[in-house]
């Protein structure tokens, strides 16, 4: 496989991983704040206040992690992006540890997982 066919299949991997990471947490950016109520979460009801703050970081996340690539202003802020949904992602899973509820962590190390891959797959696209 020659370089620029390795380049165009990863960037369009990156795209629909990118694409997946901001549905998801705009969708659940807008369900914290404007539906906090019908999340079927524990951690809902037991914090509330902390439900507001998590869904604006969730939407920062979700815009952060395609606008900057997809109008190619200051596209390295993906990347960054992509470091800070990693980042809530693991304060996400130390949260529900610490609450007992270590079974629930899946999603949250599948998301940091793909943004990982977001942040390296950028950061190589990037070098080459």
């Amino acid at each position: 496989m020659t370089k620029s066919n390795y380049s165009k299949i990863l960037n369009i991997i990156l795209w629909i991983t990118q694409g997946l990471l901001a549905a998801t947490l705009v969708w659940a950016g807008f369900t914290k704040l404007f539906t906090p109520e019908s999340l079927p979460f524990p951690w809902v009801k037991d914090t509330p206040a902390l439900v507001p703050l998590t869904g604006i970081i969730d939407l920062l996340g979700g815009v952060g992690i395609l606008l900057p690539a997809l109008v190619r202003i200051q596209p390295r802020l993906t990347i960054w992006a992509a470091y800070g949904i990693l980042a809530l992602m693991i304060t996400a899973s130390i949260f529900h540890i610490a609450r007992g509820e270590a079974k629930d962590i899946g999603f949250n190390i599948f998301m940091g997982l793909l943004a990982l891959f977001v942040a390296w797959g950028r950061q190589a696209l990037a070098k080459l």
